[in-house]
């Protein structure tokens, strides 16, 4: 039987234009050999690593996926091609891309590039398979339309707004897992009964899986506090959770307030200021956690 194949690259790619997905990296000590450059096996690591990001990227949680599409992408051969030599403490960026899918396997394109110069390229060939018959099996084709919409440069997350009455189930079970079970912080604390006078938002990647989540309600007139933002951890770094809050903001402008407000974990702090919030008076603690006032102009 023939198989069928759709082509998104046909040769092993090594312009960063092609890319629109790259893992950023720093070279450590333990990855230099003796002549003093990165160890030619440690490039797989990088492309393995940089793989990880990639499905982030695609907003997938791995696992939950595989189960989800009922098998597994098991390795199946790799190439390495050698330009030049990252060295220690090298800033370097790994770049990822789907170059082709066939009926059961895939091949990713890898890249290691140090600012404009291509370092390392290759190809990862993955097979789909049944993981308990261990058998190869075709790649769904919402998998296939996702990598595709993926390369495409499309979204891979939908945001929508609405109240509790629409979102709450699937909200609920996002902050149950990120701040009850994984913060631990006391139920009764978090469930703060608000819930009901407040406006949502849901990121849910093309699957429909619930990604991340958060809410707004008015604490003064004209003024937009926005808390609750949730996103499961397998899917931090992947900027869902800054299309939940720009969604969050772009409602209360709609709505006519003039300025939002927050209470930031220290830790997120410099993801709020990085979407133009300023710190504002002393640190503080809720639930145990030292946490910041924030606000921003609409």
């Amino acid at each position: 039987m023939r198989q069928r194949r759709t082509v998104l690259k046909d040769a092993m790619t090594t312009a960063r234009t092609e890319f629109r997905f790259f893992e950023r990296l720093r070279v450590r000590w333990a990855e230099v050999d003796m002549q003093q450059i990165v160890f030619n096996a440690h490039y797989l690591m990088y492309f393995d690593t940089a793989v990880a990001g990639y499905w982030r990227a695609l907003a997938i949680p791995y696992h939950e996926t595989m189960a989800y599409l009922a098998g597994d992408f098991y390795a199946r051969k790799a190439t390495v091609e050698y330009a030049a030599s990252a060295r220690y403490d090298d800033q370097i960026e790994v770049g990822v891309r789907t170059q082709r899918i066939g009926n059961s396997s895939m091949v990713l394109g890898c890249a290691v590039f140090r600012g404009e110069q291509l370092l390392v390229s290759g190809e990862l060939v993955y097979v789909f398979a049944d993981p308990a018959t261990m058998t190869s099996k075709p790649i769904p084709p919402e998998f296939r339309d996702l990598l595709n919409a993926f390369e495409a440069g499309k979204s891979m997350v939908d945001v929508r707004v609405g109240r509790w009455s629409e979102l709450g189930e699937p909200a609920r079970k996002i902050r149950s897992q990120v701040f009850v079970d994984e913060q631990h912080i006391p139920a009764e604390m978090e469930w703060d009964g608000a819930d009901e006078d407040c406006v949502h938002a849901l990121a849910c990647n093309r699957f429909g899986l619930p990604l991340a989540t958060g809410r707004l309600l008015e604490h003064v007139p004209g003024v937009a506090k926005i808390g609750r933002m949730a996103v499961l951890a397998p899917m931090r770094g992947g900027h869902i959770g800054r299309a939940v809050l720009d969604a969050l903001l772009q409602y209360a402008r709609e709505r006519g307030d003039r300025e939002a407000l927050l209470h930031a974990q220290l830790g997120a702090a410099p993801f709020y200021t990085r979407a133009g919030f300023v710190a504002r008076g002393p640190v503080f603690e809720e639930a145990g956690i030292p946490h910041v006032e924030m606000v921003r102009a609409l």
